[in-house]
């Protein structure tokens, strides 16, 4: 996640995301680089524009609790099930605390 993370400091920062800049930016973050990721990273973002994915990623509408996106308009659903469903939904979520906490992945990891 740490190389994403540094292509997206050089997209705001205005500096091309290129392997010389990303490796820069985790050698500075205290990164154990491996090359091969570097690559595979900036080939995938050869024909990505950073602003309009994250101006797309902005818009699109939050997952639900299982995972599944909400329900449009345009499906119909029995009154019945989906109260029971979303009860059922809820539960679990209460139960992640501890594993959200255990997983070290985020932003929280990169500041201390």
């Amino acid at each position: 996640m740490e190389y994403v993370y540094a292509a997206l400091i050089l997209n705001e920062t205005g500096a091309e995301p290129d392997e010389d800049n990303i490796t820069e930016v985790l050698e500075a973050a205290g990164v154990d680089i491996e090359e091969s990721r570097v690559k595979a990273l900036v080939a995938a973002l050869d024909d990505v524009d950073i602003e309009e994915a994250i101006e797309t990623a902005a818009a699109a509408p939050a997952a639900g609790a299982g995972g599944a996106a909400a329900p449009t308009d345009d499906v119909e659903e029995d009154d019945d099930e989906p109260e029971e469903e979303e009860v059922e939904e809820a539960e679990p979520e209460d139960d992640d605390d501890d594993d959200d906490d255990a997983s070290g992945e985020g932003l929280g990891e990169l500041f201390g």
